[in-house]
């Protein structure tokens, strides 16, 4: 969410302010301390022009190196 804020250099409160949700509970949601409902995914996803999907798709993708046991 962090990344997708950052993009569009949104403020965490412009963000939060869109989601519904308060600015303290999006910095929670970002360093991973709380998980969102659905209802909130989807918030968060829509205030950042994202769907759900993609939101959730970017936050699982690697952002560095991959190393592989052999």
């Amino acid at each position: 969410m962090r990344r997708e804020r950052a993009a569009r250099q949104d403020r965490l409160v412009d963000t939060a302010e869109r989601a519904g949700i308060s600015a303290q509970y999006l910095s929670e949601l970002e360093r991973g301390l709380k998980d969102p409902s659905s209802e909130v995914l989807e918030a968060v996803a829509g205030a950042l022009g994202k769907s759900s999907f993609d939101l959730v798709r970017s936050a699982a993708a690697p952002t560095g190196p991959v190393l592989l046991a052999a």
